[in-house]
């Protein structure tokens, strides 16, 4: 596990490792930032925008770089939020990602436990499997570039997705996406080509669909990577990298307060949990 200062392009880390895993430390001090304990998938699949809001709200970014055989946590005790990001593995495959088991127990833990929550896109998918929804493969293709999205009745109170206007541009990239959503779950967000874009489950768990962490590098590095099925597909991955860039202005805007929303939420939980004993 590494702490992180900032994931603006994915790479950059503080050299020093932050053992605090299992740990009952405070959830946030004057010397000791509130932790957001976030799980990687993927070289290419880090916190981006999201990260550069939370750490510039004064949060600490522990980062399990779970690919690389780093080790989750048993629990959530220390950490203040729990923040669960994209990758391209099938959020049921648990052979080609064998650190999926333990992600859905911290998931489930999170929202018994009332720790904020935001799953982003796989992290979204997980999210709604752990808590007994349904994921598939989308029969249509993939949903890629930037879409707009459309405001849902519930939105209106949401603490973390209330301020986003109709219509907003958010920049996709996915080949699954949730069928069903869990029991008790609130649609937030939706759009014409996926149903399921933002939904909130109990009052503390968030879940998205895009990927409210990425601009148009992060995207041209996807758009690289699939370049060659894409075209196979007739799809032009340049044109979709062009798209994103356009929309990043307002992209950074809409979802750079949406981290912000959701690390006030986090720091809220931290506050109110501050007083209690360690054990």
């Amino acid at each position: 596990m590494t702490t992180e200062t900032t994931e603006a392009t994915g790479t950059r880390r503080v050299a020093e490792a932050a053992e605090i895993a299992g740990s009952r430390a405070p959830l946030g001090t004057a010397s000791v930032p509130a932790a957001v304990l976030v799980v990687r998938h993927e070289e290419e699949a880090g916190a981006g925008l999201v990260g550069e809001r939370l750490v510039r709200a004064g949060l600490r970014l522990d980062v399990v770089r779970a690919w690389e055989g780093e080790a989750l946590p048993a629990g959530l005790g220390g950490h203040a939020g729990l923040l669960v990001l994209g990758g391209a593995v099938n959020c049921e495959d648990d052979d080609a990602a064998p650190w999926l088991p333990g992600v859905r127990a911290l998931v489930r833990e999170a929202v018994t436990e009332e720790i904020p929550l935001l799953g982003i896109c796989l992290g979204g998918q997980i999210v709604a499997h752990a808590l007994g929804g349904s994921v598939t493969t989308r029969p249509q293709g993939p949903e890629l570039g930037a879409v707009p999205l459309r405001r849902l009745p519930a939105a209106t109170d949401d603490p973390v997705l209330g301020g986003v206007p109709d219509g907003a541009l958010a920049a996709q990239w996915h080949w699954d996406e949730v069928h069903r959503l869990p029991s008790g779950a609130v649609p937030l967000l939706t759009g014409d080509d996926c149903p399921h874009q933002a939904f909130r489950v109990g009052s503390a768990c968030w879940a998205v669909q895009f990927h409210p962490e990425a601009g148009g590098d992060t995207v041209a590095e996807w758009a690289a990577e699939d370049g060659e099925r894409l075209r196979e597909s007739g799809t032009d991955p340049e044109a979709l990298v062009a798209a994103v860039r356009e929309a990043e202005p307002e992209l950074r805007a809409v979802w750079g307060a949406v981290a912000e929303a959701w690390g006030a939420v986090v720091r809220a939980h931290a506050d109110a949990r501050r007083w209690r004993p360690l054990v």
